[in-house]
Formats: C-alpha cells, sequence, structure tokens
C-alpha cells in the first residue's frame, strides 16, 4: 500500500496532498486560516443543512496551551509547531422551527469540509494533518460543546518544515502515505463483488 500514482487526469492538488507532521511553527495569517475556514464551508451538505462548525487557535494565541493539551500527547509532540489548530464539529441533528431530527450524515458531511479544508490550504502553500487523536471528553468539555454535537477531529494546519525537526522516531515516517488502488476498494453491485 505504498504507492501514492494516479491517473494523470486527476487534479494534481488531490494528488499532492498528504499529511506532514513537521511545521515550522510560524502562526498562521488571520487572512489565510479566514480564506481556508470559507473554502470548508463551500463543502456540499445533505439538504444543504451544513452541520459543521470550527474551533481554531492560532500558534501563540491565548487558547494555544488549551488546545494543544486535548491532543493525546503524541500528536501534542509534533502538532506544537503548526501554525493553527482546528476543531471540526458536526451537529447530530436536524434543527428547523418543527423541531430537530437525527442528522445521519453529519459526520459525512464534516468529513466533505475538512477534505475542502486541506485542499484549500495546499493550494495556498500550506499543509494539513487531520488527527482523531484527541481526548474527546475533554475536548467536549473543556471547548463547551453542547451534547448534540460531535467533535469529529482535530486538524494542524501549517507550513511544512524539514522531517529533521522531528522526534527521530517520527523522521523516517515524514513522507507521502501510499494509498490502496481505487479497484481494490471499489466494485459493481453489491459489497461481495468487493475484492476480498
Amino acid at each position: 500500500m505504498t504507492d501514492r500514482t494516479a491517473s494523470d487526469r486527476i487534479v494534481p492538488l488531490i494528488v499532492d496532498r498528504w499529511s506532514p507532521r513537521s511545521f515550522d511553527g510560524a502562526p498562521l495569517p488571520e487572512a489565510d486560516l479566514a480564506l481556508i475556514l470559507e473554502a470548508a464551508t463551500l463543502a456540499p451538505s445533505a439538504y444543504n443543512y451544513q452541520p459543521w462548525r470550527f474551533l481554531y487557535s492560532v500558534h501563540g494565541d491565548a487558547n494555544w496551551d488549551l488546545f494543544l493539551s486535548l491532543l493525546v500527547p503524541f500528536n501534542a509532540s509534533w502538532a506544537k509547531e503548526a501554525g493553527a489548530l482546528v476543531f471540526v464539529i458536526s451537529d447530530t441533528l436536524m434543527r428547523n422551527d418543527k423541531g430537530a431530527n437525527p442528522n445521519h450524515s453529519h459526520s459525512f458531511d464534516a468529513g466533505a469540509a475538512w477534505a475542502t479544508l486541506a485542499l484549500q490550504a495546499l493550494s495556498l502553500g500550506y499543509h494539513t494533518h487531520g488527527m482523531s487523536g484527541v481526548d474527546f471528553p475533554k475536548a467536549q468539555t473543556e471547548l463547551n460543546v453542547p451534547a448534540d454535537f460531535r467533535i469529529e477531529a482535530a486538524i494542524a494546519i501549517g507550513h511544512q518544515a524539514n522531517a529533521d525537526l522531528l522526534p527521530e522516531g517520527l523522521r523516517e515516517r515524514e513522507v507521502a502515505s501510499g494509498r490502496k488502488p481505487f479497484a481494490q476498494v471499489s466494485a459493481a453491485g453489491k459489497f461481495g463483488d468487493l475484492p476480498a
């Protein structure tokens, strides 16, 4: 699964996107972060409900230490040099003037927003790294997230730095990871038609 080749007809931005851990520690300019988050809001969503919410901290601001403390120690060890940290949150309910109903696709839609965010960041010269290594109960409490909203993931954003700045055990892993061939994860028909 180390191959990362793709058809030359796929948009290069998609092929070039990957998740480094080495960042240069420079705070992300607010204007760039605003543009990246605005791009995320243009993602598709069921019924155009747009269930995503984004909480962010820029490197060194008043919320930085709190945001870092919500990551598992492994992720905090390298994400401390990101230019910004973003928590992606989704509304688990579809609310309207008649009440609220479960939103089956809230995580799916938030994932579309994350992908759009990552591609916009790359187009501006930044890299992103999504993380599920989060202390979710602590984050829910510390960020005052209501119980009917789900913290999906955290995202580190910043300028990529040299892998030598990472702890020794991470340096050799600082490469774009491979992808399974689409034929291995796609099939016409039923689930049982997928390759084993």
